[in-house]
């Protein structure tokens, strides 16, 4: 090759490489992000982040709402893995019932984190990533404790059966109460499964058996809110009712004094940490630092509403 051919072959060779940018930015890693229900403002809240981590990260990303279906949340895992995504970001619906379907995604070799749910019995999960829900339950009895000090009549509402945050939950509750039952007394305990009309009529159903109690310990918001609309149509506007995920419309529920407290588990750091963590891997098999990342929810009353990770939806 002469000097005159080498020139014009490193010319377009040149030209090749400042042309490739647009031709690979094409290409990028894909990512499932999947939530078990957008039926809840929670999980609506989670996806958003989700999506604004992995723009904020340059891969793209498949959603999937599990639509509160096990078996929806499985066929979308299975209809990604068949797309061959490079990693899967899950908040399981049911712990045990979604561990076939991420264990299938390990063993092909596609990282997965999970959010919010951990799943226990799948070995290989890349990380979890949630709030320790055994220390939110521990608070917010804590919480109600000290609203408390001569001792209480409780209705405690738990949340779906199967899922591990209300698992954890109810044992952090408990944790706290049991010891102290000759004081604080559960005197009406059963599960509205997360939904805020559930828990409407459930806590009916218990106020018509028990009468009024002094405190409501509720495992999500949507429950704390059904409980109170139950409360208000009686004129119970004393009963202290409380929360755990700090929505907005709890927030502001909080703010006016119609709820005494919620707890944050700051969802969104959660989120956001896990696409982290799944797009580093994929990118270039990093590895994470801890395979267990469990943020410490805290209990917002009055006094620190400022504390909250979605204090800005508010009104």
């Amino acid at each position: 090759m002469n000097r005159r051919e080498f020139l014009l072959s490193s010319a377009a060779f040149g030209a090749m490489m400042l042309a490739a940018p647009s031709v690979f930015a094409e290409d990028k890693l894909t990512i499932l992000g999947s939530v078990p229900n957008l039926g809840f403002p929670f999980f609506v809240h989670m996806l958003n982040e989700i999506k604004a981590e992995a723009a904020a990260q340059g891969v793209n990303l498949t959603e999937s709402d599990g639509q509160n279906s096990a078996t929806k949340q499985t066929a979308d895992i299975e209809a990604a893995l068949v797309q061959k995504v490079n990693a899967i970001v899950i908040s399981p619906l049911d712990v045990n019932a979604l561990a076939p379907a991420i264990e299938e995604a390990v063993k092909a070799g596609v990282p997965v984190v999970t959010i919010d749910r951990r799943v226990d019995g799948v070995e290989g999960i890349l990380a979890h990533v949630g709030a320790d829900n055994v220390k939110g339950g521990e608070a917010e009895a804590n919480a109600m404790v000290a609203a408390f000090p001569n001792g209480a009549k409780i209705f405690h509402l738990q949340g779906q059966p199967g899922a591990g945050p209300a698992i954890d939950r109810n044992k952090g509750v408990h944790n706290v109460l049991d010891p102290l039952k000759d004081k604080y007394q559960i005197v009406f305990e059963q599960t509205a499964n997360f939904a805020r009309a559930e828990a409407l009529s459930v806590t009916e159903a218990g106020l018509a058996a028990n009468g009024k109690p002094d405190a409501i310990v509720c495992a999500n918001d949507d429950m704390a809110l059904g409980a109170m609309e139950a409360c208000a149509a009686r004129n119970f506007t004393d009963v202290k009712i409380y929360g755990f995920d700090a929505l907005p419309e709890a927030l502001v529920a909080v703010r006016d004094g119609k709820l005494a407290g919620t707890v944050e588990q700051f969802p969104g750091e959660q989120s956001r940490t896990a696409v982290r963590i799944a797009v580093a891997y994929a990118k270039d098999k990093s590895e994470p630092k801890e395979k267990l990342v469990l943020l410490t929810p805290i209990v917002i009353g009055k006094d620190n509403l400022d504390k909250a990770e979605r204090i800005g939806e508010t009104k």
